[in-house]
């Protein structure tokens, strides 16, 4: 069989930090990583998937494969796993990845695990570690169908350097306009100086507490001085403080940084399911009993239109 397989994660050539992550943990698996890109004039990418342990780099490059189709990717990859053998593909957890590993499965009949946090990979075999319950248990999978098949959730795994040969396999293309069932008519982009919400090492995100746009100011000037994301709880997003796309939680965006900040947000079980893997947390919120407080490392217990103030007059000095 041919090693793991990481599916990379990239648009307009642009590697989500997350396929890094992937291959650096993959090389603890004792067999062969290889990762594999489809794009349009993506072949220059290998250098760098090899700095991070990529064998072999498998790229099919065309047109087709200019923006993400669910239909074209699944006919190449399909016709791939079928003449290469991998052992394990593994996936971002991210919209495009949990589409593609999806339909994957369904059309080999194979197992999937998703939303993973910890992984153990060998020969026929994968024991993947989710967390369920918003975070309050852990649940291992195991997987035995080939190939082995996974999402990884961004941030878990650290990214290490471990230079390997990184040779070149351009695959031909098969997918054909026929595979094309969806089409992107137009792709407008968050245009944001601050990190991806999912791959920044400090996260300030606001809730109800923030009371309206001023108390998102505060959050927006705490974050960049520490030259983190913005995210916010459903309630900030349903009032329109901030736009659905940074919103944290069990039907937003999972994150895992190093710092969570969570300004006047009171800790519901549906946005600890979003953060409550965050390294260091830290809660500010006027009511002591609030939920945040149980899974805090650091809390104030105050008005945050008083705290964060004088928090970044601190950071300032």
């Amino acid at each position: 069989m041919a090693g793991t397989w990481v599916f990379v994660e990239q648009r307009d050539g642009n590697v989500r930090k997350v396929t890094y992550e992937m291959l650096s943990e993959a090389q603890k698996w004792g067999d062969e990583v290889s990762a594999v890109v489809f794009g349009k004039n993506v072949a220059g990418l290998a250098p760098e998937f090899a700095k991070y342990g990529a064998g072999k780099v498998y790229v099919a490059d065309g047109d087709i494969f200019a923006q993400y189709n669910t239909g074209a990717f699944l006919k190449q990859l399909r016709t791939m796993i079928a003449e290469y053998q991998p052992n394990a593909v593994i996936f971002a957890h991210s919209f495009n990845g949990r589409d593609l590993a999806a339909r994957l499965a369904q059309h080999l009949e194979a197992g999937l695990a998703t939303d993973c946090i910890a992984a153990e990979v060998s020969p026929g075999k994968g024991i993947f570690t989710r967390a369920i319950y918003a975070g309050k248990a852990l649940a291992k999978v195991e997987i035995t169908t080939s190939p082995i098949l996974a999402t990884i959730r961004p941030g878990v795994f650290e990214v290490i350097e471990n230079a390997a040969a990184g040779s070149v396999i351009e695959v031909p293309v098969v997918a054909t306009a026929a595979d094309v069932y969806q089409n992107v008519k137009e792709f407008i982009p968050t245009v944001s100086a601050r990190p991806e919400l999912t791959e920044a090492q400090v996260v300030v995100s606001g809730g109800r507490g923030c009371k309206g746009p001023e108390g998102i100011k505060l959050v927006e000037q705490l974050a960049d001085l520490m030259g983190g994301a913005v995210g916010g709880s459903r309630a900030a997003i349903d009032s329109g403080w901030l736009g659905h796309e940074l919103q944290v939680g069990q039907t937003g965006k999972v994150v895992n940084p190093t710092l969570y900040v969570a300004a006047g947000i009171s800790g519901a079980i549906q946005h600890l399911a979003g953060m409550s893997s965050s390294k260091y947390v830290v809660a500010i919120n006027t009511d002591e009993e609030a939920p945040i407080f149980g899974i805090a490392d650091l809390g104030a217990v105050g008005d945050l239109f008083k705290v964060i103030p004088a928090t970044i007059e601190e950071l300032k000095k």
